[in-house]
């Protein structure tokens, strides 16, 4: 399966709180922080939510 590396490269703050916590689900703490997942709807679907905010490669 596909995985995603999801880096947060903008700050979440100013934005709506629903945003805030799509960050915080995915496991993003910090500015340039990455975490990888694994490449679902769930997961391509928060990242659509917040795609100002995130950088997303593909990873194999």
């Amino acid at each position: 399966m596909k995985m995603l590396r999801i880096t947060l490269v903008k700050s979440p703050i100013g934005y709506a709180e629903t945003q805030k916590r799509t960050v915080a689900s995915l496991g993003l703490t910090r500015l340039n922080t990455s975490k990888d997942h694994k490449d679902t709807p769930q997961i391509r679907g928060m990242i659509n939510k917040i795609k100002h905010l995130v950088k997303v490669e593909e990873i194999s």
